[in-house]
């Protein structure tokens, strides 16, 4: 099994949930982490918890073009991995503002937009992978979070765009968007969304998660991340599927 030691990879989102898992499993393996996140001490955490590799905590909103592309000039990273998110507001269409509804397309998809595009114009080396952690709400819609599901779609649309610039320039960058198809256990968003689909039903947050059979794990998610950056799996797919279920599946 191919290791990460030595190689340098970012992960944006490293302050909790599945970047957290993800930074601390590439850190295990060896690999200098560049954690991201806008909360300075849980990448002090973050860092403090790490067991290998080390990791170099960077604070700053990961919307900004400009911060994400220096970082890249400065890591010089082979994996790239945007585990980051706004948790949106769990409510009925009716009681969301534009603001609320359109949120999740300024932060969650922008990140991705501008991520994509410095991958592509640096560019990262030969053989780097780029993975942007999207959301089954992509797939089948997600009503109680506004527009929510339709910037973790754009997102799969994006990994799709960016890697036929990329093949179109023989850059050798793959890029991968990967949709958990279920709530992600001990994780805020998935806490949130639980709670608001559950009593939207009648039943409690625990009933709702148990009709997803076993849980998906930060963990889970993050074993998954490296195996696709290791080349393991999903290969030659772009847009991928997770389910405790099903397992991965290209979508």
């Amino acid at each position: 099994m191919t290791t990460f030691s030595g190689r340098s990879a970012i992960v944006i989102g490293a302050g909790a949930g599945v970047g957290r898992a993800t930074a601390l499993a590439l850190s295990a393996e060896g690999a200098r982490v560049w954690a991201v996140g806008r909360d300075a001490a849980r990448l002090e955490a973050l860092r403090n918890a790490a067991t290998g590799g080390p990791v170099e905590p960077r604070a700053f909103d990961a919307t900004d073009a400009g911060a994400m592309g220096r970082l890249i000039d400065e890591a010089e990273p082979s994996l790239v991995v945007l585990s980051a998110g706004m948790r949106p507001r769990v409510a009925p269409i009716v009681e969301h503002t534009w603001e609320s509804f359109s949120e999740p397309w300024n932060t969650d998809l922008k990140m991705a937009f501008h991520l994509g595009q410095a991958a592509l114009r640096r560019p990262l080396r030969p053989g780097s992978v780029v993975v942007i952690v999207s959301s089954g709400a992509g797939l089948g819609g997600s009503p109680l979070s506004g527009g929510y599901a339709g910037a973790k779609r754009m997102q799969m649309f994006l990994a799709s765009y960016f890697q036929g610039a990329s093949d179109a320039e023989k850059l050798g960058i793959r890029f991968v968007a990967l949709a958990p198809k279920q709530l992600i256990a001990g994780t805020d968003i998935g806490s949130a969304a639980a709670n608001g689909y559950a009593a939207r039903l009648g039943i409690t947050a625990e009933q709702y998660m148990e009709r997803f059979g076993a849980p998906l794990t930060p963990k889970d998610v993050a074993k998954t991340i490296l195996d696709i950056a290791r080349g393991e799996v999903g290969v030659g797919s772009t847009v991928l599927g997770l389910s405790s279920k099903s397992g991965l599946e290209a979508l």
